[in-house]
């Protein structure tokens, strides 16, 4: 009689590839100093704009309007740095997506369900909750995709300052969480949040993706070919209506992420290597400064708790979010039929879903979509974005401080390279050539300690 075959059980957030790992080392180191810079860029708007004597002064210069008025494109500083900064936020947000599609976590369907389902799900609670507590309280259901947003840089920033060694599959599945998350942030502002449709812009804008794509795939190289045309194709994408962040994601699609033969790194790769630190460490940061200028006091502070769209807001980020995304990991893991890595406990997650509830940067450019017109509402929702972002980031932070001597032990296991040979010994374990490498290590180890044994006897 045949023995049935078992199916090996799947490990949901195990151990990351050594190239994976490289890579995601490497765009979170990029995104946390962007972090930091954007938290400073936040704190530095808030003083600024509550501060009696300089508050004129920033609606001046956040009120300020130049471009080209016949273009279209005479627009105010503040606008400059949502509609044409965050575009190149979202070009990157592109490249992004797209690599981990041909050659991240995302190119196996079975490993892409977890951080596919637990975005969705971290998007689709808070926009339950939001609709949910103004529908009872009897307010406006338009911020629902407010608090559905999740920011990456702000959230590595919480992790930088708090010194939070987490596992780097724990790292990676909030980059991707993020990655996901933005493109269906995307889609909700293309969907939702166009009013109208210039087609004739809409069409040059595809016109001009369409030679984007043919130089690209005709191997043409050199920036003063590709900027004049991206900035061609993003004020085409302005004037259509159609939010002009788009023309960044587009752009990023096209970018090839697979390498060729003699090809160290795709273009993809160069390409985001350079222009992520303009997004991280200026673009991102200047949108927060014009952003993120809302006047605080005690009795609005007070309002975000009592009025049902602010309320809202904070409930979807620090509840919903942590609440979707962790019940979508587990959904995930339960009807999958995969384990949690031994490494990983289900707090773990319960701790990176809370983080994921600082929702910054795309939240504030939704609120001023969404309540575009009632400046007093917006400037109250943005302080809501502010009080959850932060309620979220102390919850995270108390949650991974009590696991942090756990994390610190994995972290120093991942990193352990007892060779010396540039690779951590945790992916050489199942390589004969590693055990002989340490049998000669360990063997001059103990020839020297009987050397030094014998001097001592011998004198």
């Amino acid at each position: 009689m045949s023995t049935p075959r078992t199916t090996p059980v799947r490990k949901v957030l195990g151990r990351l590839s050594l190239p994976e790992r490289t890579v995601v080392a490497d765009a979170l180191r990029t995104e946390t100093v962007g972090g930091v810079l954007l938290l400073v860029a936040a704190t530095a708007a808030l003083v600024w704009a509550n501060i009696p004597a300089l508050h004129h002064s920033y609606q001046s210069v956040a009120e300020f309007h130049f471009g080209p008025g016949a273009l279209g494109l005479d627009l105010s500083v503040a606008h400059w740095a949502a509609d044409g900064l965050l575009a190149v936020f979202f070009f990157v947000a592109g490249i992004e997506l797209k690599r981990e599609l041909v050659a991240g976590d995302l190119r196996d369907p079975k490993a892409a369900v977890l951080p596919v389902v637990a975005a969705l799900c971290g998007m689709a609670v808070p926009a339950l909750v939001y609709t949910l507590t103004n529908l009872t309280g009897g307010g406006s259901t338009h911020g629902w995709a407010v608090p559905t947003a999740t920011d990456i840089a702000f959230a590595l920033a919480v992790l930088a300052v708090i010194g939070t060694s987490l596992p780097s599959t724990l790292r990676a599945f909030l980059l991707t969480l993020a990655v996901v998350d933005d493109l269906f942030a995307i889609l909700i502002i293309a969907i939702f949040f166009t009013e109208r449709i210039h087609f004739a812009a809409l069409g040059g804008a595809v016109l001009g993706l369409a030679v984007f794509w043919l130089l690209l795939r005709g191997g043409v190289r050199g920036w003063y070919v590709y900027v004049p045309l991206a900035g061609v194709i993003w004020a085409l994408m302005y004037n259509s209506g159609v939010h002009a962040t788009i023309a960044g994601v587009a752009m990023g699609l096209m970018l090839r992420c697979t390498t060729r033969t003699g090809e160290e790194h795709s273009p993809g790769e160069r390409v985001e290597h350079l222009v992520r630190p303009l997004s991280a460490g200026l673009a991102v940061p200047l949108f927060a400064l014009f952003s993120a200028g809302v006047t605080v006091s005690a009795g609005a502070l007070g309002d975000v708790f009592t009025r049902p769209e602010t309320l809202g807001v904070v409930l979807g980020l620090v509840i919903g979010k942590a609440a979707g995304i962790f019940g979508g990991t587990w959904l995930t893991a339960r009807f999958t039929r995969a384990s949690l890595s031994e490494d990983i406990a289900w707090a773990d997650v319960f701790a990176v879903a809370s983080l994921a509830g600082i929702g910054f940067t795309v939240s504030l450019l939704i609120s001023e979509l969404a309540f575009e017109g009632d400046a007093g509402l917006t400037d109250e929702v943005k302080a809501a974005v502010l009080t959850g972002s932060l309620i979220a980031a102390l919850c995270a932070t108390v949650l991974l401080k009590i696991r942090n001597a756990r994390y610190r032990r994995l972290v120093e296991a991942e990193e352990r390279d007892d060779d010396l040979d540039g690779i951590p010994d945790v992916y050489e374990e199942d390589d004969p050539a590693y055990h002989l490498r340490m049998a000669e290590i360990y063997e001059r180890k103990a020839a020297e300690h009987r050397r030094i044994a014998a001097e001592k006897a011998a004198s």
